[in-house]
């Protein structure tokens, strides 16, 4: 069975128990720390993937890093996971459990790319206006790029406004490269 395939199953079968007990947002909380967890992390993510470690060992280290800091249920979870020798796929569990609970929550996800850093103001006000114009909650991850030189890069979804000056830049030498004076062949 392919990995998205067991990962989906976990995180439906998680947020339905979640919302059955009734701590489903903070089950969420708990998976998008997971998940933030092993990404800032190589080291568990080695741990967590690796055949030859003991099962023990892994649970123990899952228990010293998040046993104070989730919910129960996050912790059974994880247990009977580490039981089933499904480890490796917590990470991809807890990704799908986000996506599954943004659906669920008719939140959409987005990325937007600027130049340089916003400040907590300036990105409060762009995510009010990204939600006006989306109509819903929009869940942005902002990522710097500074050879967009200015403005921005906005994509949710399927949709993309680009409003960075490297992309009028390039309109403009598209512009400049036709000459309506010189017949093309």
């Amino acid at each position: 069975m392919s990995e998205f395939k067991v990962a989906s199953r976990y995180a439906k079968s998680l947020a339905g128990l979640a919302q059955e007990k009734g701590v489903l947002n903070e089950v969420h909380q708990d998976m998008v720390l997971f998940a933030k967890v092993c990404e800032e992390n190589r080291s568990l993510r080695l741990l967590l993937r690796n055949p030859i470690i003991n099962r023990d060992i892994k649970l123990n280290t899952i228990r010293k890093i998040f046993g104070s800091h989730v919910n129960p249920l996050t912790i059974s979870f994880f247990e009977i996971s580490v039981r089933k020798h499904r480890e490796d796929m917590l990470e991809p569990i807890a990704i799908e459990f986000h996506k599954l609970y943004n659906r669920m929550n008719n939140i959409e996800q987005g990325q937007l790319v600027t130049a340089m850093p916003l400040n907590d103001e300036l990105l409060h006000q762009f995510q009010q206006e990204v939600r006006r114009i989306a109509g819903k909650e929009v869940e942005l991850k902002v990522t710097v790029n500074p050879e967009l030189i200015g403005g921005f890069v906005l994509t949710i979804g399927d949709k993309q406004i680009d409003d960075s000056v490297r992309s009028r830049l390039n309109d403009l030498r598209k512009a400049f490269s036709y000459n309506p004076y010189i017949k093309e062949l």
